[in-house]
């Protein structure tokens, strides 16, 4: 159809040895934690908005003013639009390390306040500047930990290791590939019972501890720990 994607390159891939298996599974760790806690942001965003400004049309409005002072006071709109310099940046140079964080903000906060769409590349972006921060303290290659965090923040916070290891096999090579679905698929494992898509089943529960939670909604399981965490947060009632 005429249509393509950006190149990003991953020029050199360490053999996969117990070491390295070991540093993938630790990055795949962190990768699925920063997917949870995208999650986790843009549905507590969601329901600050929901519970301060009862009428729907006017949360777009404040949460847009907010983020267009912030970038003005930063002076940057790094964090705001797409990112596609910056993710292809990460593959290639180091990048402040804070990259992840501002992004995962920026685009939580926004989505929250009711704008719809457009969190795939921001988690791009989250991923990509994830593994090149983590490149300072894991002794893996700066773009392969890059592409590795491109697909497993994804895949951490939308629940699909299958198709984001192909999908990055597909964008960076197969050579690369065993690192990606290692990072893919512990990036989910480590996710938790959560996501972006709040509609998603559990099907198989990610641990025994979870077995409760299976053939739930996710975005039932939060409503369900929220109100437990509240019932055993209340005081007894005295007798």
């Amino acid at each position: 159809m005429g249509v393509g994607h950006s190149v990003y390159h991953i020029p050199l891939v360490p053999a996969m040895t117990p070491l390295t298996l070991l540093w993938a599974l630790i990055a795949g760790l962190i990768f699925g934690l920063a997917g949870m806690f995208f999650a986790k942001a843009t549905h507590f965003w969601g329901q600050l908005f929901t519970r301060l400004i009862a009428w729907a049309p006017l949360r777009p409005v404040l949460g847009g003013a907010v983020i267009a002072l912030s970038v003005w006071a930063l002076g940057t709109t790094r964090y705001s639009g797409l990112g596609l310099p910056t993710i292809a940046a990460a593959f290639q140079e180091e990048l402040p390390f804070y990259d992840f964080a501002a992004k995962i903000l920026y685009t939580s906060f926004t989505l929250g306040a009711g704008f719809k769409g457009g969190e795939v590349t921001p988690l791009f972006f989250t991923g990509a500047t994830l593994g090149n921060a983590l490149s300072g303290v894991i002794p893996l290659p700066l773009a392969l930990l890059a592409g590795m965090g491109f697909v497993g923040v994804f895949s951490g916070a939308t629940n699909t290791p299958l198709a984001c290891t192909f999908m990055g096999i597909e964008l960076f090579g197969l050579e690369p590939g065993l690192y990606i679905a290692v990072a893919c698929v512990s990036a989910y494992l480590f996710s938790g019972h959560s996501g972006i898509y709040g509609s998603q089943v559990v099907g198989t529960p990610k641990h025994l501890l979870f077995g409760l939670e299976k053939g739930k909604k996710l975005v039932d399981i939060g409503q369900l720990r929220r109100k437990n965490r509240q019932g055993t947060d209340s005081p007894p009632k005295p007798m």
